[in-house]
């Protein structure tokens, strides 16, 4: 097979083909078949009669017409066209085409070495009428060959970077690489060299490396910390025609402690009250390092001073300032102003700057207290008295004492918390400071007094202090002892002699030091009763114990048994309690079974609901008593409303005693239902009834009143003064009845107890009826002494 140079683009460069390239095929053909006649048996195969390896184009053909690569051309091509050239293969079609019928190969698109540096083709002859192919498929190569058209680019540029300020020469500060995307094999497009553009004469570059270094000494960052260099990279080895790209890098210096701290002065003036609390912020110094972030760090201390014990210095959160406080409470009466040697230091050094040292710094603080208006000041800062409960009213428990602390000294007065004693127990006297009694202490009631005493400034009001005052009321053995739970209990019927029927126990408010101890006996009067007796335990418990046996409800059914009990404290309280027996009928293991009195327990079938009805029951009824009680509270008649109609006034003279119950026709009655006063204009005539004064005659026992007639005159004269006054005042009430008893009445139940018909009688009485009108009369029988003596015994 042949083969064609091919023009290169608008250079017109030869292209040559730099495979291998066979013989025509029909040299070749004729070897073959004088090779398979003398070896009839061999296989036979077809070969390819043309064979190429690779084609090589400059990248970026900026021509008008497609670019002209190579030619293909088979030697069974007769130029008849016969012989169809078909090409596939990466970028067949559309980067690349082929002229079937000629075998020219032309790029129909820009070629870029940078996108893709070759394609892989594939090329075939067949025959155009059976579209058989003639000779098997052969691949080619197309190369890219590079020019130079690509600078060389910093792709993560701009930098930044960092060095320590004060750093040597030569000291590495970063790194810088550019890329070329152009063929580093092929010529010097892909040679970088580096050169800095801007930043002399502080840094310099390596040509070759790109590193960055330190060109100049001691470079300070307290006087410059910023800076921005340029640097650039060519390509071409640097040549003239070369490409370049260009960067900047940042660079800062960062600190090093290589600078002292310094105070910004050499004495700081401050002040502070001296009711300022401890902990209070005085004020705050500064020393100054231009150093930055921990080289700048201080920590300050008082090395010096009279105020080293009452004041202290701390840093703050950002450990550049000191801070001054209070330490210990403050006096102006006893030094007003204090001097404090202050040094602050830095907390990070470095070794390689010692030689800058020393970094630290002293000053002074000068600190005034300042005189406040204090409220007074107790002697003590709380108070614990301990007082008896049987201490007399008035008694002085305690005497406390506070006073002004300022120069003034002004004059304190005293006073309770009312609310720390509501009950006022206590009173203080105001310009002693005398707290005393004034109510009977109790401990049984309130043991502890928590009280607040205040003091006060006479010419400043608002200055009040005030001081816990603890009283303790001490025990005295003021109560006596009682018995314990229930006074009552039972005694079977078939109890026998010695039997315990209850242990009683004592209990006494009071508590004694040596704890309680009770003694138990009975009562004086019952010592030697033939039914109970009582046994000390001798530990504050006492027996109740059978005399006797033979218990019967009919013989009796209660008993009360007194028992004495005492204390063992000074003085001896002691009380008499009285225990109610009950007999009752029990089975064999002593278990009630029934009592005579009903009252003593509540029947087990009368339940919770049954009491609660009764209780409702009972409600109702008082609240239908109450409603009928008032509606005929509120009843009442009308007045009289005809001014014509008589109002009847009687007035009855007796000379003799009434008839009791029995005189129902001495007056009319009716006339003191109606209480109306009732106005009748001036100089009218009273028109009132006179009354049968004859009428009580038949009722009246004249003998009766014998000796009580002398003084009808002088009552006659006065009633009819007070008659005749009546009519004519028209303002007085038209019903006066007057009414005189001469006599007692019969009828009554109780018949007579008057002497005025019994006084002719000499003779002694019995009153022993006295006892059988009942309890209203006991009083009665008493003082006639016919009251009943018979009693039996109650133990």
């Amino acid at each position: 097979m042949g083969h064609l140079p091919a023009a290169a683009g608008i250079f017109l460069l030869p292209l040559t083909l730099c495979a291998l390239t066979l013989l025509p095929q029909g040299l070749l053909g004729k070897a073959a078949e004088q090779e398979n006649a003398r070896s009839p048996a061999l296989l036979q195969r077809v070969k390819r009669g043309w064979v190429w390896n690779q084609f090589f184009v400059l990248e970026e053909y900026t021509g008008l017409e497609p670019l002209y690569i190579g030619k293909l051309h088979s030697d069974m091509d007769k130029g008849d066209g016969s012989i169809k050239y078909i090409l596939s293969g990466e970028g067949a079609g559309t980067t690349f085409t082929i002229d079937d019928s000629t075998g020219d190969i032309h790029a129909i698109q820009r070629l870029d070495r940078e996108v893709k540096s070759q394609y892989l083709l594939r090329a075939q002859a067949r025959n155009r009428l059976t579209d058989r192919p003639l000779e098997p498929e052969s691949e080619f190569i197309v190369k890219i060959q590079d020019i130079n058209d690509n600078e060389p680019k910093f792709l993560d540029g701009p930098y930044q970077a960092t060095v320590p300020e004060m750093s040597r020469i030569g000291t590495s500060v970063i790194q810088l690489t550019a890329t070329d995307a152009d063929d580093p094999t092929y010529g010097n497009s892909a040679r970088v060299v580096y050169s800095i553009l801007e930043g002399q004469p502080y840094f310099s570059v390596d040509a070759k490396t790109g590193l960055i270094r330190v060109s100049l000494a001691d470079m300070d960052r307290e006087t410059r910390e910023n800076y921005t260099i340029v640097i650039q990279a060519k390509d071409m080895g640097g040549q003239l025609g070369g490409l370049a790209g260009t960067t900047t890098v940042n660079i800062t210096l960062s600190d090093v402690n290589d600078n002292p701290p310094v105070f910004d002065q050499r004495l700081y003036q401050m002040s502070v009250p001296e009711s300022a609390p401890v902990g209070s912020v005085v004020g705050r110094i500064w020393a100054k390092d231009r150093d930055a972030g921990v080289n700048a760090e201080m920590k300050y201390s008082i090395i010096d001073g009279d105020g080293r014990d009452t004041f202290d210095i701390s840093t703050d959160s950002t450990n550049l300032f000191g801070i001054i406080t209070v330490k210990r409470p403050l006096n102006f009466e006893n030094k007003p102003s204090y001097t404090l040697k202050v040094e602050g230091a830095n907390t990070h050094l470095d070794p390689t700057f010692r030689h800058r040292g020393p970094f630290k710094d002293v000053t002074i603080v000068h600190v005034s207290v300042e005189d406040v208006d204090e409220p007074p000041l107790f002697d003590s800062p709380s108070y614990y008295i301990e007082v008896p409960e049987d201490a007399d009213i008035g008694t002085v428990v305690k005497v406390v004492s506070a006073r002004d602390p300022d120069a003034a000294n002004n004059t304190v007065r005293y006073s309770i918390e009312r609310s720390s004693d509501p009950e006022k127990f206590f009173y203080i006297e105001i310009t002693s400071g005398a707290l005393m009694t004034v109510r009977s202490l109790d401990r049984e009631e309130v043991g502890w007094h928590n009280i607040t005493v205040l003091a006060m400034e006479m010419n400043n009001p608002t200055q009040i202090a005030s001081v816990s005052v603890a009283v303790r009321v001490l025990d005295v053995n003021d109560n006596p002892p009682s018995l314990k739970h229930y006074l009552e209990t039972f005694v079977c019927e078939n109890a026998k002699a010695g039997q315990l029927i209850q242990t009683v126990t004592a209990v006494d408010p009071d508590e004694p030091q040596g704890g309680q101890r009770f003694y138990y006996s009975l009562a004086p009067e019952a010592a030697n009763n033939p039914n109970f007796t009582l046994r000390d335990n001798q530990d504050n418990t006492a027996w109740i114990l059978t005399r006797r046996g033979g218990w019967s409800q009919q013989d009796r059914t209660l008993f009360h048994l007194p028992i004495f009990v005492s204390d063992g404290e000074a003085p001896t309280q002691t009380s008499t309690s009285t225990l109610t027996i009950r007999v009752c009928s029990c089975d064999q293991e002593g278990n009630v079974m029934s009592c005579n009195a009903e009252a003593y327990s509540l029947p087990a079938s009368l339940s919770k609901g049954a009491l609660i009805a009764i209780l409702a029951c009972i409600f109702v009824l008082l609240v239908m008593i109450l409603l009928m009680l008032s509606l005929r509270t509120h009843r009442k008649k009308p007045y009289l409303c005809d001014e014509e109609e008589n109002v009847h006034e009687n007035i009855v003279r007796y000379d003799d005693e009434g008839g009791g119950e029995e005189d129902t026709e001495a007056f009319d009655i009716a006339a003191m239902w109606n209480p109306r006063e009732v106005h009748h204009p001036l100089g009218k005539i009273r028109q009132d009834m006179m009354p049968e004064i004859e009428s009580l005659s038949r009722y009246v026992p004249q003998p009766c009143v014998g000796g009580v007639g002398g003084g009808d005159s002088n009552v006659h004269s006065y009633v009819l003064a007070k008659l005749l006054e009546a009519d004519l005042d028209p303002c007085a009430p038209p019903y006066d009845s007057l009414q005189t008893y001469a006599y007692e009445g019969e009828g009554s139940v109780a018949e007579s107890l008057s002497s005025l018909q019994s006084g002719t009688s000499n003779g002694d009485h019995e009153y022993d009826y006295l006892n059988d009108w009942g309890p209203r009369f006991k009083k009665l029988a008493e003082m006639y002494g016919v009251l009943e003596t018979n009693n039996p015994p109650m133990w």
